[in-house]
């Protein structure tokens, strides 16, 4: 397993720009750091440049993840939507490409955060979803890219909720590029077992994200993290772990993943460093055993 960290940990917008965290994260001892991919078309091809080159220097490899936006959505009922949503993922996977990104995960099937004052179709954003992940699959695929469908809890979004609602998906899309995603913060809302559900996606499991209960890093919470590490040893998983806590209110971060309480407890930026190195060697630990 490759272990690495979203450097939104650090920050309280999506858009800010990831690339002076490559050497930060290789200085704490990962291998990886997941970037957000919800601005990457706005940076120039001499920023990618530079931010592969640096991932390059600093022997870091980069994933990426993005939620779309409503009218980016690849499961709208809206004819146009889908449209702008499929110009948006082949616009936005040719500049992933460009920082040698061969991962790219989220609710890339549907949008995020979905809004729920209005009534959800699910069957029918279901089939759409399908429909529009076989539409992009050869044009990432033909990039080297892996999609990997995100599991989200039921707050987030009603299409995928458990990963055998995952892997039912990613068998209809029967791309071979296109994965399950798991996550351990939505996993504890809606599996009945950690390990039953990693068991479950198999070798579909293209990407995995850790984070506690509490949105804190690992290790700082109540998941059962032996069995985790076990059943992700039970099917073999050698991709990418990447912790993906959110733990600073304010912002358009703090907002969307509704963090209302400072859950740094008052750290600084020194000592949130020291909290993700020491989660790093607990998760080598109870995950790869």
């Amino acid at each position: 397993m490759k272990h690495g960290i979203y450097y939104s940990y650090w920050e309280h917008e999506w858009s800010a720009k990831f690339g002076p965290y490559v050497e930060k994260v290789a200085k704490l001892g990962f291998d990886i750091i997941e970037v957000a991919a919800h601005h990457i078309n706005t940076y120039s091809d001499a920023e990618l440049r530079d931010i592969r080159q640096a991932a390059r220097d600093n022997n870091i490899i980069l994933t990426a993840g993005i939620g779309p936006t409503k009218e980016k959505n690849l499961s709208s009922p809206d004819a146009d939507v889908r449209k702008a949503g499929k110009a948006f993922f082949e616009q936005t996977l040719t500049n992933v490409a460009k920082l040698d990104i061969r991962s790219i995960g989220g609710a890339l099937h549907s949008y995020w955060p979905v809004d729920y004052s209005k009534p959800v179709d699910k069957v029918g954003d279901r089939a759409r979803g399908v429909e529009g992940i076989h539409g992009i699959a050869d044009f990432a695929n033909n990039l080297g890219i892996n999609l990997c469908i995100e599991v989200l809890n039921r707050f987030e979004n009603h299409v995928l909720n458990t990963a055998a609602e995952g892997v039912a998906f990613v068998t209809d899309v029967g791309k071979p590029n296109v994965k399950v995603m798991l996550d351990t913060f939505h996993m504890n809302i809606e599996e009945d077992s950690f390990g039953d559900a990693i068991r479950t996606a198999g070798p579909l499991l293209g990407h995995f994200h850790t984070g506690e209960n509490n949105r804190r890093v690992p290790g700082k919470g109540n998941l059962p993290w032996h069995e985790i590490g076990a059943a992700l040893r039970e099917i073999n998983y050698t991709g990418a772990v990447v912790m993906e806590p959110f733990v600073k209110t304010g912002g358009t971060i703090g907002s969307d993943i509704r963090v209302w309480r400072d859950l740094t407890n008052g750290a600084n930026e020194a000592q949130m460093d020291e909290d993700a190195r020491n989660s790093l060697a607990f998760s080598r630990f109870v995950l790869g055993g």
